[in-house]
């Protein structure tokens, strides 16, 4: 397993986080997959629309809370999953989550500290932060933990200061 590094960026408003999202996008490989949690209402699913958008992505997305995935197509394949009602490994090998995870798509999963078990190593996961108190700052700000490889955090990191977000 390569070395894996944090970094952490503040996000002012949903236009930063779509943003970081779309930078995501621009950073993955085929074959990738990007792990969101966060509270209801952190904007786990703003950010995976960031990631559409980067991924080029022309549809609207929708979160698949009763569906459990939707199906995107962009420069590669494209999964959301949202497990909110997801609660076992079994429930997920019953969609054939293995298809999408380890094909040539990019697989982005809200919710994905439901279930444990399923996440290579190799996976990105990100962990939205909303302010404790300051109830105006809570509708905006949030803090984001990205964590992958070394080279994946150092590219992201690079891509996200171009755009002055980091």
């Amino acid at each position: 397993m390569s070395e894996r590094q944090v970094v952490k960026i503040q996000s002012r408003n949903t236009k930063e986080t779509l943003r970081l999202g779309e930078i995501i996008g621009k950073s993955l490989n085929p074959g990738s997959i990007v792990g969101i949690n966060g509270n209801l209402g952190a904007g786990k699913t703003v950010l995976v629309k960031g990631m559409a958008k980067g991924l080029g992505v022309e549809e609207e997305i929708n979160s698949p809370t009763f569906v459990i995935v939707n199906c995107y197509e962009g420069r590669v394949p494209f999964y959301h999953f949202d497990l909110y009602r997801i609660s076992s490994k079994d429930e997920l090998l019953d969609i054939g989550y293995e298809e999408l995870f380890f094909g040539e798509g990019i697989a982005a999963v809200e919710w994905a500290d439901r279930v444990k078990g399923v996440f290579p190593e190799d996976a990105i996961s990100i962990e939205i932060e909303t302010p404790e108190s300051d109830q105006e700052s809570m509708e905006t700000t949030r803090k984001i933990n990205f964590e992958g490889s070394k080279e994946w955090v150092l590219l992201f990191k690079s891509m996200a200061e171009q755009a002055s977000l980091a």
